[in-house]
């Protein structure tokens, strides 16, 4: 089957119906209509050149530029994990335990997909390292963020009753228990819910992509098994990862709740 070829003039038609929108925010005074225009504005330019550097990443296929790449996207995805919480840790301990969660989750799965699984040669190369990797990122600091978000805010709501569950005697694991699960539940649930739904309410986005592209649908399918269970290990284990990390930095070594060490709420 032959892939129908998009022009940009297509792709113009589609973003004056984005400027229609914005239009139509603006006169029902929904005050979003600048933040449409800019997040659509963001979309193309970020794509864009995205697009570029893959085309050159793809023709060089040399590790080094492959691990640099990667790395980038680890360093943004741990900004964007920072950027999302109300209540971060001081001192950039909302930056590290969020990219080291990250990097111990879905780097290794990514790498285990790509040897063990996948197997192409060499392994790293990029048509298949960097988009495994980068729906591994995106879905992993979903989670992660949501899981340090829920775990810091309501340790902070919730403080008089941990501090009373320390003062009865109770370890510092014990007394935050509850919320760290509840934590962690949250950073999961979206998770979940995208395997529940997957090919019944929606088609994934890798698999409609590969289909448009001509891909016979079977194997999209299995493609689409694929990066699902993959990109649940590495949210299941970022987020467990992340909430115990976070939850162990709210208490110093004598488990005292030690709040001093989270920032004023975000605006």
């Amino acid at each position: 089957m032959d892939v129908i070829v998009l022009s940009w003039w297509q792709l113009a038609l589609t973003a004056l119906l984005v400027v229609a929108l914005a239009g139509c925010m603006a006169v029902a005074h929904l005050g979003m209509s600048r933040s449409l225009l800019v997040a659509a504005a963001r979309t193309a330019i970020q794509l864009a050149l995205v697009g570029l550097v893959l085309e050159a990443l793809f023709a060089s296929a040399r590790f080094h530029w492959v691990a640099l790449m990667a790395l980038a996207m680890l360093l943004i995805a741990g900004r964007e994990v920072m950027a999302r919480q109300k209540r971060r840790l001081r001192g950039g301990w909302a930056f590290g335990i969020g990219t080291l969660a990250m990097f111990l989750s879905s780097f290794t799965v990514a790498i285990l997909t790509l040897i063990v699984i996948i197997g192409p040669e060499p392994w790293y190369q990029p048509q298949y390292a960097i988009p495994l990797l980068g729906m591994m990122l995106g879905n992993t600091m979903t989670g992660v963020a949501l899981a340090l978000d829920r775990l810091t805010d309501t340790a902070w709501r919730q403080r008089g009753v941990i501090e009373n569950r320390l003062m009865l005697g109770q370890p510092w694991q014990e007394a935050i228990g509850d919320i760290r699960r509840e934590a962690m539940r949250s950073g999961l649930m979206p998770m979940i819910n995208a395997m529940a739904a997957a090919g019944v309410v929606s088609l994934p986005g890798m698999m409609t992509g590969q289909i448009l592209a001509g891909t016979a649908p079977a194997l999209a399918v299995k493609y689409q098994i694929l990066i699902m269970f993959t990109i649940t290990l590495g949210t299941g284990f970022g987020t467990l990862a992340a909430v115990a990390a976070g939850s162990r930095r709210l208490f110093d070594g004598r488990e005292r709740l030690r709040l001093d060490r989270l920032s004023a709420p975000q605006s």
